[in-house]
């Protein structure tokens, strides 16, 4: 076991470890890439990032559905 000051530098070791895992996972990538998925198909409710390739979705997954109105005007 360490003592005295080797404990103390031992711990402060540790917390500033601790602090850097910490800093570093900050980010969280799956959170970001759901949040990047903004359109879901109305039919099997699989999200889209854009509402080029949600109608691209539409018409090659559900090509007997109608369309939802806020593709209509979409250019793909």
């Amino acid at each position: 076991m360490a003592r005295g000051h080797q404990k103390l530098q031992s711990q402060q070791k540790n917390a500033k470890k601790q602090a850097e895992a910490k800093k570093s996972k900050g980010h969280d990538q799956k959170a970001a890439a759901q949040a990047a998925l903004v359109f879901t198909c109305t039919v099997c409710r699989t999200q889209m990032p854009d509402p080029k390739t949600f109608k691209q979705h539409f018409e090659s997954k559900h090509p007997k559905s109608l369309m939802p109105l806020e593709l209509v005007d979409v250019v793909a």
